[in-house]
């Protein structure tokens, strides 16, 4: 009976009126758009409220949440749920958690996060979730040892499950390893899904097996589950693109928009990057119209993928027509496009433009992300206008990333930075640089103190302090650094 009743009721919130999902929880979470900023700020004004929430709204919302990468929100959204509002969660629940754990506060709080799972919860779902975070953190052994502890187990392994392996060693440079993946899933009796196909045909096209490629293309049309999917048609074009076979990537792009019947979207935008790819305009702007007729409204993100391919084909005039139409119709202003365009104007010299562009977003409402920042930063180091490249690399570790994490200048930035203070002899910069990296990186790093203390010394200045500083900072030098430190740390 009480079963009944639950079903009832799920199948009753899909006729609600349109009035209650309009005001639905993750309604109100974007309703002043999906940046990191906005969405905080009402899910804070949500969590100081006594509004009744009910679960299928909170898993829909994780979902947008997980989509935008707005792992920090949702991570938050998840754990109140739970210790303020009393919401019981599922092993599939728990499982989700534990990706959220893992990308907003990293592996080893997930980790901690499963240790103290209960038993029960630690079934395939979780142990699956955990070889997930471990795959894409690129953390090898913890990834083989958790897949031989699942066999030990007896726990039911998936296709995902050994997807998530074979993309490691894709990723790590070791694509010879995917196909006795394939070859273990198989004696399994895993059926490979379309994931399983597009990374083993991204495998075989980085060890240049184009005959292999084809095998596995005729293998996967065999199979009727994915006999219809224009995903591997996509890879495959790619293959073809890297390999330099221009003519059988027109072909395989053809079989894309064939197989494209569903009008998706993602489709549409692999066809013009690929096309892109190729340096074929003509076809990339027949697709582009071909994408405008099938949806009632062109998405943002269609914009800026459009926006960049023709950026990459020198179509500056075309980027800055493209850019105008979703100006004029744009509802909130999204960074991102107004940054492919300020790219291509800084790249190409017209910085006036860059800047020009970036007050122009301003005033619409839009705030420069750490990507515009980044963009005017390469613009004046290329430039040798590195006071200004330091202003940009404060603004943009103050402005942090998109999804809550910290933005940190490159490596070659910092040297490039440094290098420079220490050929003027400038102190003073060099130390206020210091400052700046330190907000963002929680270890600067001995070859940034080494270039302060041949700063120090090719200006002849002295810093009683410094070898106390370098202790505090826990700082090990190279030997000739420590020579040249005793020298400026006398009285």
């Amino acid at each position: 009976m009480a079963l009944t009743q639950q079903l009832g009721r799920t199948k009753n919130v899909t006729r609600r009126s349109k009035k209650y999902l309009e005001e639905a929880l993750y309604h109100r979470l974007f309703k002043d758009g999906s940046s990191e900023i906005s969405v905080r700020q009402q899910l804070n004004q949500f969590l100081k409220s006594s509004k009744r929430v009910y679960k299928w709204e909170v898993d829909l919302t994780l979902k947008k949440l997980r989509d935008r990468k707005l792992y920090y929100p949702a991570l938050k959204l998840s754990e109140i749920m739970v210790t303020k509002r009393g919401l019981n969660k599922t092993v599939s629940d728990q499982a989700i958690h534990l990706d959220l754990v893992a990308k907003a506060r990293g592996i080893p709080a997930a980790e901690n996060y499963f240790i103290d799972l209960p038993e029960a919860s630690k079934n395939h779902l979780t142990y699956g979730t955990l070889l997930n975070c471990y795959c894409k953190g690129l953390m090898t052994e913890k990834a083989e040892a958790l897949m031989e502890k699942m066999k030990e187990l007896n726990l039911p392994l998936s296709s995902m499950s050994y997807n998530s392996l074979m993309t490691l060693y894709s990723k790590i440079g070791q694509p010879e390893r995917v196909p006795d993946i394939i070859q273990e899933m198989k004696s399994c009796g895993i059926v490979p899904d379309s994931y399983t196909y597009n990374v083993w045909i991204r495998a075989l096209g980085a060890m240049n097996d184009i005959s292999g490629v084809e095998r596995v293309i005729e293998e996967m049309n065999k199979d009727a589950e994915d006999a219809d999917g224009w995903t591997s048609y996509s890879n495959m074009a790619s293959v073809y693109i890297d390999a330099g076979l221009f003519d059988k990537a027109a072909k395989a792009l053809k079989e894309l928009e064939k197989r494209n019947a569903r009008k998706d979207l993602s489709a549409f935008q692999f066809l013009i990057t690929l096309y892109g790819r190729l340096g074929n305009l003509h076809e990339v702007y027949r697709i582009w119209r071909s994408l405008r007729l099938s949806f009632r409204k062109t998405a943002n993100i269609s914009y800026l993928n459009m926006i960049q391919v023709l950026v990459n084909l020198k179509d500056l005039p075309g980027a800055e027509k493209c850019f105008r139409e979703w100006q004029s119709g744009c509802s909130t202003y999204d960074i991102r496009i107004a940054n492919a365009l300020i790219g291509a104007y800084a790249k190409g010299g017209l910085l006036e433009k860059a800047l020009e562009l970036k007050e122009r977003a301003c005033r619409r409402g839009a705030k420069p992300n750490a990507k515009t920042w980044e963009i005017f930063m390469d613009y004046y180091l290329k430039n040798g206008e590195i006071k200004l490249a330091v202003d940009c690399v404060a603004n943009a570790i103050s402005t942090g990333r998109g999804d809550g994490g910290k933005w940190v200048p490159s490596s070659e930035t910092i040297r490039t930075v440094m290098r420079h203070f220490e050929q003027e002899k400038d102190v003073d910069g060099a130390e206020s640089f210091l400052e700046i990296l330190k907000k963002g990186v929680d270890q600067v790093g001995e070859e940034v103190f080494e270039s302060l203390i041949r700063t120090y010394a090719a200006a002849g200045r002295t810093s009683p302090l410094m070898c106390r500083r370098f202790k505090m900072e826990k700082v090990e030098v190279s030997e000739a650094s420590k020579k040249l430190l005793e020298v400026i740390s006398v009285e």
